[in-house]
């Protein structure tokens, strides 16, 4: 009876034995595979960073890229001004320069009395 008792005892040892080492490797594989589940999360975290400073990138050098173009729109419409401002002062200077020699003609045709009166 004593060697029964001391074989299902040796028997009992050893299946917890082999239990609990399985059982190990089954929480050492889990353990394994949420590391790799949140190595792949951070790899993914980053790519996404990534894609989102690319974007952000395209979008400051198109808003760059717009504020250029409208700062030439801004020159070109200041030069227009400027061109059309010295067209119209010309046009006024010689507009008063030939009603100054009007004028002067006419004062002088008065003086010499060649006028139509």
């Amino acid at each position: 009876m004593k060697k029964s008792i001391l074989f299902l005892a040796m028997l009992f040892a050893f299946s917890t034995t082999f239990t609990s080492c399985r059982d190990t490797k089954n929480a050492e594989e889990e353990v394994e595979q949420e590391a790799n589940e949140m190595e792949n999360d951070m790899e993914e975290a980053g790519e996404d960073m990534e894609d989102e400073m690319d974007d952000l990138d395209d979008d400051a050098d198109s808003a760059m890229d717009d504020i250029e173009e409208a700062a030439e729109d801004t020159g070109d419409a200041i030069e227009n001004a400027a061109n059309e401002t010295g067209d119209a002062v010309k046009k006024a200077a010689n507009a008063t320069g030939d009603a100054v020699s009007k004028g002067a003609q006419e004062v002088e045709d008065e003086v010499e009395g060649n006028d139509d009166m």
